[in-house]
């Protein structure tokens, strides 16, 4: 079964976030996410308190924090007590720290220094002691409740400390082919930690837009290849080509430099050098029934989640067309491919 998400920017006011966050949930989203980048974008833990009182249902999460910008004691406490607000809504999604350390002029932290915040965090918003550097640390006044944490990850190392630690793994792109190689590399971490691949839920978190405008739909969504750029030249510096898909690595070779302050943003200049080909691969745009169809194939290679990255410029109809259009095809029928025509 497919679920569906939805991430949005932190972008003032924070009612409107709440507001897209209400409308998430009455189309039938299961997960509403905020970017965590502090200095881009307002802080997104007090509008996840003020959209967990306006909801009832839909899960609020991270999508992504980082382990240093935020002290993992700071993120288990802060996400212990939105437990406590939301009734046990909250997720977690956490990486390196690109933009929100970039930004600052600092590298995102180690893969190591990332697994290791996920078992505090795990822990400590659990009300479970752990030790830090000798003094045992707990959260007394916790309920208990067990947080979801979802690691996202592009290179071999870092999706196999998804496998190892996490509930959810976050993949940020829908093109299938690199999804199913970056699934065996999960798969070895789960299996190094003694787990099945099966206890980890897969997200696909990209861009979507619905219409019969090709051309408008790349248009909006042309940033978002540009933004995993920053990702792939870090690998691209780490791993040996061999070890990386040219499917992944091949279309930043035109790619000049990237501009933070224009982050996420639809018709920044940063996205100059992506062709509508990457666009194509990494985003799901189209009529219904074709961004139906490509959602069925992600489903059928074990993605459980397809989040949708909402910075175009009609977030609310992308939704509602989602709502009326895409979700009850995966819901009802439990297949896209029993509702596509």
């Amino acid at each position: 079964m497919l679920d569906f998400g939805v991430s949005f920017m932190a972008d003032p006011p924070a009612s409107t976030v709440v507001a897209r966050t209400v409308l998430a949930e009455q189309q039938g989203f299961k997960y509403a996410w905020l970017w965590d980048s502090h200095v881009l974008w307002q802080d997104p833990y007090p509008i996840f308190a003020l959209a967990a009182q306006a909801t009832s249902t839909i899960h609020l999460g991270t999508c992504v924090t980082n382990p240093v910008t935020r002290d993992p004691t700071v993120t288990a406490s802060a996400m212990a007590t939105l437990n406590e607000i939301s009734g046990g809504r909250m997720e977690l999604g956490i990486g390196r720290g690109d933009s929100a350390q970039r930004v600052l002029g600092r590298a995102p932290v180690t893969v190591e220094h990332m697994e290791q915040a996920c078992r505090e965090i795990r822990e400590l918003a659990a009300g479970r002691p752990v030790d830090l550097d000798g003094t045992e640390v707990r959260l007394p006044w916790t309920k208990g409740v067990e947080l979801p944490i979802w690691v996202a990850a592009y290179g071999p190392k870092a999706l196999r400390c998804a496998g190892r630690v996490a509930d959810g793994v976050i993949l940020q792109l829908a093109d299938p082919y690199i999804i199913e190689w970056a699934l065996g590399y999960l798969a070895e971490g789960a299996a190094e930690a003694g787990r099945s691949v099966e206890e980890i839920k897969v997200m696909s978190a990209a861009p979507a837009y619905v219409t019969d405008d090709l051309a408008h739909a790349r248009d909006q969504v042309r940033w978002f290849p540009a933004l995993v750029s920053n990702h792939v030249v870090d690998l691209v510096h780490r791993y040996k080509s061999s070890d990386l898909p040219h499917e992944l690595t091949d279309f930043i070779e035109r790619r000049k430099g990237y501009d933070y302050s224009h982050h996420g943003r639809a018709g920044s200049d940063n996205a100059e050098f992506v062709t509508d080909e990457v666009v194509d691969r990494f985003c799901v745009i189209g009529t219904a029934d074709a961004c139906a169809e490509k959602l069925a194939h992600l489903e059928s290679l074990g993605v459980r989640q397809f989040n949708i990255y909402s910075m175009v410029d009609d977030p609310e109809g992308v939704l509602r067309a989602f709502g009326s259009s895409i979700i009850p095809r995966f819901t009802s029928a439990g297949s896209a491919g029993k509702g596509t025509s």
